[in-house]
Protein backbone atom coordinates (compact mmCIF):
# COMPACT_ATOMS: atom_id res chain seq x y z
CA UNK A 1 0.00 0.00 0.00
CA UNK A 2 1.36 3.40 -0.96
CA UNK A 3 1.76 5.99 1.76
CA UNK A 4 -1.02 8.52 2.01
CA UNK A 5 -0.26 12.22 2.13
CA UNK A 6 -2.51 15.20 2.49
CA UNK A 7 -2.80 17.70 -0.35
CA UNK A 8 -1.31 21.00 0.70
CA UNK A 9 -3.32 24.18 0.95
CA UNK A 10 -3.07 26.62 -1.91
CA UNK A 11 -1.01 29.13 0.06
CA UNK A 12 1.50 27.67 2.48
CA UNK A 13 3.38 30.96 2.01
CA UNK A 14 1.32 33.75 3.53
CA UNK A 15 0.99 36.73 1.22
CA UNK A 16 -1.17 39.58 2.42
CA UNK A 17 -2.30 42.14 -0.12
CA UNK A 18 -2.56 44.71 2.62
CA UNK A 19 1.21 44.66 2.89
CA UNK A 20 1.63 45.94 -0.63
CA UNK A 21 1.11 49.55 0.33
CA UNK A 22 2.20 51.69 3.19
CA UNK A 23 -0.21 53.51 5.44
CA UNK A 24 -0.18 56.66 3.30
CA UNK A 25 -0.72 57.28 -0.39
CA UNK A 26 2.32 57.58 -2.69
CA UNK A 27 3.67 61.13 -2.62
CA UNK A 28 2.52 63.48 -5.37
CA UNK A 29 5.76 65.38 -5.63
CA UNK A 30 8.26 63.97 -8.07
CA UNK A 31 11.45 62.48 -6.74
CA UNK A 32 14.36 64.98 -6.70
CA UNK A 33 15.95 63.50 -9.83
CA UNK A 34 12.66 62.69 -11.59
CA UNK A 35 10.75 64.78 -14.14
CA UNK A 36 8.02 67.20 -12.98
CA UNK A 37 4.33 66.45 -13.10
CA UNK A 38 2.58 68.19 -16.01
CA UNK A 39 0.84 71.41 -14.89
CA UNK A 40 -2.30 70.41 -16.77
CA UNK A 41 -3.07 67.70 -14.22
CA UNK A 42 -1.85 69.43 -11.06
CA UNK A 43 -5.36 70.41 -9.90
CA UNK A 44 -7.01 66.94 -10.18
CA UNK A 45 -3.93 65.26 -8.74
CA UNK A 46 -3.91 67.55 -5.70
CA UNK A 47 -7.64 66.91 -5.23
CA UNK A 48 -7.02 63.15 -5.56
CA UNK A 49 -4.28 63.19 -2.95
CA UNK A 50 -6.43 65.10 -0.47
CA UNK A 51 -9.26 62.65 -0.99
CA UNK A 52 -7.00 59.65 -0.51
CA UNK A 53 -5.42 61.13 2.62
CA UNK A 54 -8.87 61.66 4.19
CA UNK A 55 -10.11 58.17 3.31
CA UNK A 56 -12.38 59.24 0.45
CA UNK A 57 -10.96 56.64 -1.90
CA UNK A 58 -13.80 56.59 -4.43
CA UNK A 59 -13.58 60.38 -4.78
CA UNK A 60 -9.81 60.14 -5.15
CA UNK A 61 -10.23 57.58 -7.90
CA UNK A 62 -12.64 59.86 -9.79
CA UNK A 63 -10.11 62.71 -9.66
CA UNK A 64 -7.39 60.39 -10.92
CA UNK A 65 -9.59 59.27 -13.81
CA UNK A 66 -10.14 62.94 -14.67
CA UNK A 67 -6.40 63.53 -14.69
CA UNK A 68 -5.85 60.42 -16.79
CA UNK A 69 -8.25 61.71 -19.47
CA UNK A 70 -6.16 64.83 -19.99
CA UNK A 71 -4.34 65.01 -23.31
CA UNK A 72 -0.59 65.29 -23.74
CA UNK A 73 0.44 63.42 -20.60
CA UNK A 74 4.02 62.22 -20.20
CA UNK A 75 5.02 58.66 -19.27
CA UNK A 76 5.92 59.98 -15.82
CA UNK A 77 2.41 61.48 -15.46
CA UNK A 78 0.87 58.12 -16.32
CA UNK A 79 3.17 56.27 -13.93
CA UNK A 80 2.21 58.64 -11.08
CA UNK A 81 -1.51 58.38 -11.81
CA UNK A 82 -1.36 54.58 -12.09
CA UNK A 83 0.46 54.24 -8.78
CA UNK A 84 -2.12 56.41 -7.00
CA UNK A 85 -4.97 54.50 -8.67
CA UNK A 86 -3.48 51.23 -7.46
CA UNK A 87 -3.38 52.59 -3.93
CA UNK A 88 -7.02 53.66 -4.14
CA UNK A 89 -8.07 50.27 -5.55
CA UNK A 90 -6.32 48.43 -2.69
CA UNK A 91 -8.17 50.58 -0.16
CA UNK A 92 -11.43 49.83 -1.97
CA UNK A 93 -10.54 46.12 -1.89
CA UNK A 94 -10.46 45.96 -5.69
CA UNK A 95 -7.32 43.91 -6.09
CA UNK A 96 -7.82 43.27 -9.79
CA UNK A 97 -7.94 47.01 -10.37
CA UNK A 98 -4.82 47.53 -8.27
CA UNK A 99 -2.99 44.80 -10.15
CA UNK A 100 -3.92 46.28 -13.55
CA UNK A 101 -2.84 49.75 -12.42
CA UNK A 102 0.57 48.64 -11.24
CA UNK A 103 1.05 46.69 -14.47
CA UNK A 104 0.18 49.85 -16.39
CA UNK A 105 2.67 51.84 -14.30
CA UNK A 106 5.42 49.37 -15.18
CA UNK A 107 4.51 49.62 -18.86
CA UNK A 108 5.09 53.41 -18.92
CA UNK A 109 8.87 52.97 -18.89
CA UNK A 110 9.09 55.87 -16.44
CA UNK A 111 9.72 53.84 -13.26
CA UNK A 112 12.76 54.33 -11.09
CA UNK A 113 14.57 51.16 -9.95
CA UNK A 114 12.76 51.42 -6.61
CA UNK A 115 9.39 51.82 -8.36
CA UNK A 116 10.12 48.89 -10.66
CA UNK A 117 10.87 46.66 -7.70
CA UNK A 118 7.81 47.78 -5.73
CA UNK A 119 5.36 47.47 -8.62
CA UNK A 120 6.76 44.10 -9.73
CA UNK A 121 6.45 42.72 -6.22
CA UNK A 122 2.89 44.03 -6.00
CA UNK A 123 1.79 42.39 -9.26
CA UNK A 124 3.53 39.16 -8.24
CA UNK A 125 1.73 39.00 -4.92
CA UNK A 126 -1.67 40.04 -6.24
CA UNK A 127 -1.57 37.65 -9.18
CA UNK A 128 -0.69 34.75 -6.90
CA UNK A 129 -3.43 35.67 -4.43
CA UNK A 130 -5.83 35.90 -7.35
CA UNK A 131 -4.90 32.38 -8.55
CA UNK A 132 -3.33 33.78 -11.74
CA UNK A 133 -0.46 31.37 -11.48
CA UNK A 134 1.17 31.85 -14.91
CA UNK A 135 1.38 35.59 -14.23
CA UNK A 136 2.71 34.95 -10.72
CA UNK A 137 5.44 32.79 -12.26
CA UNK A 138 6.28 35.52 -14.80
CA UNK A 139 6.55 38.30 -12.21
CA UNK A 140 8.29 36.08 -9.66
CA UNK A 141 11.02 35.42 -12.21
CA UNK A 142 11.25 39.17 -12.86
CA UNK A 143 11.77 39.72 -9.13
CA UNK A 144 14.52 37.10 -9.11
CA UNK A 145 16.16 38.87 -12.07
CA UNK A 146 16.03 42.09 -10.02
CA UNK A 147 18.06 40.38 -7.29
CA UNK A 148 15.07 39.59 -5.06
CA UNK A 149 15.36 35.79 -5.19
CA UNK A 150 14.33 35.09 -1.59
CA UNK A 151 13.20 31.67 -0.31
CA UNK A 152 9.56 32.83 -0.19
CA UNK A 153 9.61 34.14 -3.76
CA UNK A 154 11.16 30.95 -5.12
CA UNK A 155 8.67 28.91 -3.10
CA UNK A 156 5.67 30.81 -4.45
CA UNK A 157 6.96 30.34 -8.00
CA UNK A 158 7.33 26.64 -7.25
CA UNK A 159 3.86 26.43 -5.73
CA UNK A 160 2.46 28.24 -8.79
CA UNK A 161 4.12 25.73 -11.10
CA UNK A 162 2.66 22.89 -9.04
CA UNK A 163 -0.82 24.40 -9.26
CA UNK A 164 -0.45 24.57 -13.05
CA UNK A 165 0.55 20.89 -13.14
CA UNK A 166 4.21 21.51 -13.96
CA UNK A 167 5.89 19.35 -11.34
CA UNK A 168 9.31 19.40 -12.99
CA UNK A 169 9.52 23.18 -12.71
CA UNK A 170 7.92 23.09 -9.26
CA UNK A 171 10.77 20.88 -8.07
CA UNK A 172 13.38 23.19 -9.59
CA UNK A 173 12.04 26.23 -7.74
CA UNK A 174 11.48 24.39 -4.46
CA UNK A 175 15.14 23.37 -4.65
CA UNK A 176 15.99 27.05 -5.19
CA UNK A 177 13.91 27.95 -2.12
CA UNK A 178 15.69 25.31 -0.05
CA UNK A 179 19.13 26.46 -1.23
CA UNK A 180 18.29 30.13 -0.62
CA UNK A 181 17.07 29.31 2.91
CA UNK A 182 20.29 27.50 3.75
CA UNK A 183 22.39 30.29 2.24
CA UNK A 184 20.55 32.73 4.52
CA UNK A 185 21.25 30.49 7.52
CA UNK A 186 17.59 29.51 7.90
CA UNK A 187 15.92 26.12 8.17
CA UNK A 188 13.88 25.42 5.01
CA UNK A 189 10.13 25.22 5.51
CA UNK A 190 8.44 21.81 5.43
CA UNK A 191 6.20 23.09 2.65
CA UNK A 192 9.13 23.32 0.26
CA UNK A 193 9.68 19.58 0.54
CA UNK A 194 5.99 18.74 0.70
CA UNK A 195 5.39 20.14 -2.79
CA UNK A 196 8.15 17.91 -4.19
CA UNK A 197 6.67 14.96 -2.30
CA UNK A 198 3.20 15.71 -3.61
CA UNK A 199 4.53 15.69 -7.17
CA UNK A 200 6.08 12.27 -6.62
CA UNK A 201 2.84 11.00 -5.07
CA UNK A 202 0.75 12.26 -7.97
CA UNK A 203 3.12 10.60 -10.44
CA UNK A 204 3.12 7.31 -8.46
CA UNK A 205 6.90 7.69 -8.28
CA UNK A 206 7.81 5.51 -5.30
CA UNK A 207 11.51 6.39 -5.47
CA UNK A 208 10.56 10.08 -5.45
CA UNK A 209 8.26 9.54 -2.48
CA UNK A 210 11.04 7.77 -0.57
CA UNK A 211 13.40 10.65 -1.33
CA UNK A 212 10.75 13.17 -0.28
CA UNK A 213 9.94 11.47 3.01
CA UNK A 214 13.67 11.03 3.68
CA UNK A 215 14.16 14.79 3.27
CA UNK A 216 11.27 15.50 5.63
CA UNK A 217 12.57 13.02 8.21
CA UNK A 218 15.98 14.65 7.99
CA UNK A 219 14.38 18.06 8.44
CA UNK A 220 11.85 17.28 11.20
CA UNK A 221 12.34 13.73 12.55
CA UNK A 222 8.54 13.52 12.87
CA UNK A 223 7.11 10.02 13.51
CA UNK A 224 4.45 10.44 10.82
CA UNK A 225 7.09 10.98 8.15
CA UNK A 226 9.07 8.03 9.49
CA UNK A 227 5.93 5.90 9.38
CA UNK A 228 5.22 6.78 5.74
CA UNK A 229 8.84 6.26 4.71
CA UNK A 230 9.22 2.91 6.46
CA UNK A 231 5.94 1.58 5.09
CA UNK A 232 7.16 2.36 1.58
CA UNK A 233 10.45 0.60 2.30
CA UNK A 234 8.68 -2.36 3.87
CA UNK A 235 6.06 -3.01 1.19
CA UNK A 236 8.27 -5.09 -1.11
CA UNK A 237 10.69 -6.49 1.47
CA UNK A 238 10.65 -10.30 1.75
CA UNK A 239 13.68 -11.05 3.95
CA UNK A 240 12.84 -11.41 7.65
CA UNK A 241 16.19 -9.97 8.78
CA UNK A 242 15.64 -6.86 6.67
CA UNK A 243 12.05 -6.53 7.86
CA UNK A 244 13.31 -6.66 11.43
CA UNK A 245 15.83 -3.92 10.64
CA UNK A 246 12.97 -1.73 9.37
CA UNK A 247 10.78 -2.55 12.35
CA UNK A 248 13.56 -1.63 14.77
CA UNK A 249 13.72 1.85 13.26
CA UNK A 250 9.92 2.13 13.20
CA UNK A 251 9.75 1.14 16.87
CA UNK A 252 12.56 3.44 18.00
CA UNK A 253 11.20 6.49 16.16
CA UNK A 254 7.68 6.16 17.56
CA UNK A 255 6.42 5.49 14.04
CA UNK A 256 4.45 2.33 14.83
CA UNK A 257 0.75 3.09 14.63
CA UNK A 258 -1.06 -0.26 14.47
CA UNK A 259 -1.04 -3.35 16.66
CA UNK A 260 -0.19 -5.74 13.83
CA UNK A 261 3.18 -4.01 13.35
CA UNK A 262 4.10 -4.58 17.01
CA UNK A 263 2.98 -8.20 16.85
CA UNK A 264 4.91 -8.95 13.67
CA UNK A 265 8.04 -7.32 15.09
CA UNK A 266 7.69 -9.34 18.30
CA UNK A 267 7.30 -12.57 16.34
CA UNK A 268 10.40 -11.79 14.28
CA UNK A 269 12.36 -11.08 17.47
CA UNK A 270 11.10 -14.30 19.00
CA UNK A 271 12.26 -16.21 15.94
CA UNK A 272 15.66 -14.52 16.35
CA UNK A 273 15.89 -15.88 19.93
CA UNK A 274 15.37 -12.45 21.50
CA UNK A 275 12.26 -12.99 23.66
CA UNK A 276 13.11 -10.26 26.17
CA UNK A 277 13.05 -7.57 23.51
CA UNK A 278 9.99 -9.15 21.91
CA UNK A 279 8.09 -9.04 25.21
CA UNK A 280 9.03 -5.34 25.63
CA UNK A 281 7.60 -4.64 22.18
CA UNK A 282 4.29 -6.33 23.03
CA UNK A 283 4.08 -4.49 26.36
CA UNK A 284 4.59 -1.21 24.48
CA UNK A 285 1.78 -2.13 22.08
CA UNK A 286 -0.62 -2.83 24.94
CA UNK A 287 0.28 0.35 26.84
CA UNK A 288 -0.07 2.41 23.65
CA UNK A 289 -3.66 1.25 23.22
CA UNK A 290 -3.17 -0.01 19.67
CA UNK A 291 -4.24 -3.59 20.42
CA UNK A 292 -7.93 -3.94 19.64
CA UNK A 293 -10.24 -5.86 22.04
CA UNK A 294 -10.54 -8.82 19.67
CA UNK A 295 -6.72 -9.01 19.45
CA UNK A 296 -6.12 -8.76 23.18
CA UNK A 297 -6.49 -12.44 24.15
CA UNK A 298 -4.10 -13.65 21.44
CA UNK A 299 -1.67 -10.85 22.25
CA UNK A 300 -1.67 -11.66 25.95
CA UNK A 301 -0.95 -15.31 25.16
CA UNK A 302 1.97 -14.26 22.98
CA UNK A 303 3.24 -11.95 25.73
CA UNK A 304 3.05 -14.70 28.36
CA UNK A 305 5.01 -17.10 26.14
CA UNK A 306 7.67 -14.48 25.44
CA UNK A 307 7.99 -13.55 29.11
CA UNK A 308 8.46 -17.21 30.02
CA UNK A 309 11.26 -17.52 27.47
CA UNK A 310 12.80 -14.22 28.64
CA UNK A 311 12.77 -15.46 32.24
CA UNK A 312 14.64 -18.56 31.11
CA UNK A 313 17.20 -16.35 29.35
CA UNK A 314 17.65 -14.30 32.50
CA UNK A 315 18.11 -17.45 34.58
CA UNK A 316 20.63 -18.86 32.15
CA UNK A 317 22.47 -15.55 31.74
CA UNK A 318 25.44 -16.37 34.08
CA UNK A 319 26.11 -19.67 32.31
CA UNK A 320 25.77 -18.03 28.89
CA UNK A 321 28.25 -15.33 29.97
CA UNK A 322 30.77 -17.97 31.05
CA UNK A 323 30.39 -19.83 27.78
CA UNK A 324 30.87 -16.63 25.79
CA UNK A 325 33.96 -15.68 27.79
CA UNK A 326 35.58 -19.05 27.01
CA UNK A 327 34.87 -18.86 23.30
CA UNK A 328 37.77 -17.57 21.14
CA UNK A 329 35.22 -16.28 18.58
CA UNK A 330 33.04 -13.28 19.25
CA UNK A 331 29.67 -14.55 18.04
CA UNK A 332 28.50 -15.70 21.50
CA UNK A 333 29.52 -12.38 23.09
CA UNK A 334 27.51 -10.50 20.49
CA UNK A 335 24.48 -12.72 21.02
CA UNK A 336 24.82 -12.26 24.77
CA UNK A 337 24.91 -8.50 24.22
CA UNK A 338 21.68 -8.69 22.22
CA UNK A 339 20.07 -10.62 25.08
CA UNK A 340 21.29 -8.00 27.57
CA UNK A 341 19.72 -5.31 25.38
CA UNK A 342 16.37 -7.09 25.35
CA UNK A 343 16.50 -7.36 29.15
CA UNK A 344 17.24 -3.61 29.47
CA UNK A 345 20.85 -4.04 30.64
CA UNK A 346 22.37 -1.57 28.18
CA UNK A 347 25.78 -1.15 29.84
CA UNK A 348 26.46 -4.89 29.70
CA UNK A 349 25.04 -5.02 26.18
CA UNK A 350 27.69 -2.49 25.04
CA UNK A 351 30.45 -4.27 26.92
CA UNK A 352 29.56 -7.71 25.57
CA UNK A 353 29.11 -6.64 21.94
CA UNK A 354 32.34 -4.63 22.00
CA UNK A 355 34.13 -7.71 23.33
CA UNK A 356 32.65 -9.91 20.61
CA UNK A 357 33.61 -7.49 17.82
CA UNK A 358 37.16 -7.28 19.15
CA UNK A 359 37.45 -11.08 19.18
CA UNK A 360 36.21 -11.28 15.60
CA UNK A 361 34.56 -14.18 13.77
CA UNK A 362 31.14 -12.55 14.20
CA UNK A 363 28.62 -13.94 11.73
CA UNK A 364 25.90 -11.33 12.33
CA UNK A 365 27.87 -8.09 12.21
CA UNK A 366 24.84 -6.13 11.02
CA UNK A 367 22.84 -6.98 14.14
CA UNK A 368 25.95 -6.44 16.28
CA UNK A 369 26.41 -2.85 15.11
CA UNK A 370 22.67 -2.12 15.34
CA UNK A 371 22.41 -3.31 18.94
CA UNK A 372 25.67 -1.63 19.86
CA UNK A 373 24.27 1.62 18.47
CA UNK A 374 20.89 1.21 20.15
CA UNK A 375 22.43 0.33 23.51
CA UNK A 376 24.72 3.36 23.37
CA UNK A 377 21.73 5.50 22.41
CA UNK A 378 19.83 4.30 25.48
CA UNK A 379 22.89 5.29 27.54
CA UNK A 380 22.81 8.70 25.77
CA UNK A 381 26.29 8.12 24.39
CA UNK A 382 25.33 9.53 21.00
CA UNK A 383 28.84 9.75 19.48
CA UNK A 384 29.39 6.03 20.17
CA UNK A 385 25.91 5.21 18.85
CA UNK A 386 26.53 7.16 15.63
CA UNK A 387 29.87 5.42 15.14
CA UNK A 388 28.23 2.00 15.53
CA UNK A 389 25.55 2.83 12.98
CA UNK A 390 28.17 4.26 10.62
CA UNK A 391 30.08 0.96 10.83
CA UNK A 392 27.08 -0.77 9.24
CA UNK A 393 28.35 0.36 5.86
CA UNK A 394 31.15 -2.18 6.18
CA UNK A 395 28.61 -5.03 6.26
CA UNK A 396 28.21 -6.03 2.63
CA UNK A 397 25.12 -8.19 3.23
CA UNK A 398 22.93 -5.23 4.24
CA UNK A 399 20.94 -3.80 1.31
CA UNK A 400 21.70 -0.17 0.37
CA UNK A 401 18.20 1.06 1.25
CA UNK A 402 18.51 -0.37 4.78
CA UNK A 403 21.91 1.30 5.18
CA UNK A 404 20.37 4.62 4.13
CA UNK A 405 17.62 4.22 6.72
CA UNK A 406 20.09 3.65 9.54
CA UNK A 407 22.21 6.59 8.35
CA UNK A 408 19.06 8.73 8.42
CA UNK A 409 18.22 7.42 11.89
CA UNK A 410 21.74 8.15 13.15
CA UNK A 411 21.65 11.66 11.72
CA UNK A 412 18.80 12.60 14.07
CA UNK A 413 20.29 11.11 17.24
CA UNK A 414 20.54 13.62 20.06
CA UNK A 415 18.35 16.13 18.21
CA UNK A 416 16.09 18.11 20.48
Amino acid sequence: MRAKITKQSRSFITIAAALLVAGTAPALAAAPKGPPISRSIARPLIAAQKALQTGKFADGLKNLQTAEATKGLTPFDHKTIDDLKAYAYVKLNDMKGAEASWEAALATGACSPADTLRFTRAVFQLSYNGHEYPKAIEYGKKLADLGEGSPDIYAVIGQSYYLTNSCKNAGVYMDKAIAASRKAGKTPQEGYYQIKLRCAFDAKDTAGEIAGYSDLVRLTNKPDYWNALLRLERQDEKEDKNLLMIYRIMFNTGAMKVGSDYVEMAQLLGDAALPGEAAAVIQKAISSGVITPNQMERTNRLLAALQKRAAADRKGEPEFAKEAAKSPAGQLDVKLGEVYYGLGDYANAVKSIDTGLQKGEVKSKGEAYVYLGLANQMLKNYPAAKKAFADLKCVTTIPPNILKLWALYAGNLGAT
